[in-house]
This record gives structure tokens, sequence and C-alpha cells, in this order.
């Protein structure tokens, strides 16, 4: 459990670097980065809440 949100803690802060690279330098590969890591590290933290849901429920 510590192990997946020092993930999800360090994926998030890794979009928000690129995010800043995007708005201090323009280039769209940044911004790009930025999004597909965000997406990615939503979709684990959704898998993974509803794992949690589902033990819960069982």
């Amino acid at each position: 459990m510590l192990l997946f949100r020092w993930a999800m803690l360090m994926l998030l802060l890794a979009a928000a670097v690129c995010f800043v690279f995007y708005a201090g330098t323009g280039q769209v590969r940044f911004k790009r980065y930025g999004l597909v890591t965000l997406k990615w590290t939503l979709i684990a933290a959704f898998a993974f809440f509803a794992i949690l849901i589902l033990e819960r429920l069982g």
C-alpha cells in the first residue's frame, strides 16, 4: 500500500514537471509527455481503488 502511494506521488510529480517544462520552453512534446503520464497514473489509481472496493465487498 505504501509503495503504491509513493509510486502515484512520483508519477504525479513527473507529470507536473513535464507541464512546467512545457510552460518554460513551449515545446509541445513536454505537454504530450505530461498528459500521457497523467492519464496512465489516473487509470492505475482507478484500477487500484476498484480492487480495494471489490475486496471489501467480497
